[in-house]
């Protein structure tokens, strides 16, 4: 009986922390869901009727839409390539016994503490700028033309912006798997003759597979909420080339006044990002039990 007891004072001390996650995680979810059922614009105060799926339809039929869909594939898409083959060579280059190891290593994890918005600025102004941007001066130096690169090729601009920010974390994770790895078992290799890139296919790489499922899911799920880095450079823009679904669901709301349409891009937001999260903890569960 005593177990039975104690049990139930747990649950009961317990309670009030999951009661406040709950109310913490479900009342804005319940409110952004019932939002998106009225036709709720702020320049039309007092008169919200339910409109039923109307927003829904109102959002998946604007033209942004599509082009928001496939922007926010790229984005996470490019990142992903970019900070894991970066970070892999990164790692190895890191794992090398070098002159002032530690040095480089609190310089490579740097970005990683830099502010979104801080970086994004930085890129925007003394990198990509291009009156007197480091890239357009060397472009004169070299006798190029210097390149536009916000308005030119806003997303791959994005893309690099973000790559920087979340090449430190790839680059952590793959380092700290990289020092676990077995040193006998790469010598024992190298006597048997295997050469540097059939060491790293065959041993390094199936050892680093684990730490390379844990980056891709951490990184997706932030990656699918990128907004900072395109409202300091591109706003969006040209046109809708830079947009991802955040960007929309701001747009909608803030930019044009319509709660009710944000709200529906915002619940579309959290079941896409829900099925992506899924799919991804299916796939390093596989991956995990290997």
């Amino acid at each position: 009986m005593s177990t039975h007891h104690s049990r139930a004072a747990g649950r009961l001390m317990i309670s009030p922390a999951v009661i406040l996650l709950l109310g913490w995680m479900l009342i804005p979810l319940g409110l952004t869901l019932y939002f998106s059922f009225l036709r709720y614009n702020l320049l039309m105060p007092g008169a919200n009727p339910f409109v039923g799926f109307e927003n829904y339809a109102f959002f998946f039929t604007d033209p942004a839409f599509g082009a928001a869909i496939a922007n926010t594939l790229m984005l996470v898409g490019g990142v992903l390539a970019i900070t894991i083959v970066g970070g892999t060579l990164l790692a190895l280059l890191l794992d090398q016994p070098i002159w002032g190891q530690g040095i480089v290593r609190i310089l490579v994890i740097a970005p990683f503490f830099v502010m979104p918005t801080v970086s994004a600025l930085v890129w925007k102004n003394m990198f990509m700028n291009p009156v007197n941007g480091l890239f357009s001066h060397l472009a004169r130096v070299l006798g190029l033309q210097p390149y536009d690169f916000l308005s030119q090729a806003p997303l791959a601009s994005i893309v690099l912006i973000v790559s920087w920010q979340w090449l430190p974390f790839a680059t952590l994770i793959l380092l700290t798997a990289l020092q676990s790895l077995d040193s006998e078992q790469l010598e024992a290799s190298e006597m048997d003759g295997a050469g540097p890139v059939s060491r790293f296919a065959f041993i390094v790489l199936p050892h680093l597979a684990r730490s390379i499922t844990v980056v891709i899911l951490i990184q997706t799920i932030f990656l699918l909420s990128i907004f900072a880095e395109i409202l300091v450079t591109t706003n969006g823009g040209p046109g809708n080339a830079s947009t991802n679904l955040t960007y929309l669901v701001y747009a909608q709301s803030l930019l044009q006044f319509d709660v009710g349409l944000g709200s529906a891009g915002g619940v579309f937001a959290i079941v896409l990002a829900n099925i992506v999260a899924i799919f991804l903890m299916r796939m390093i569960g596989k991956n995990l039990d290997a």
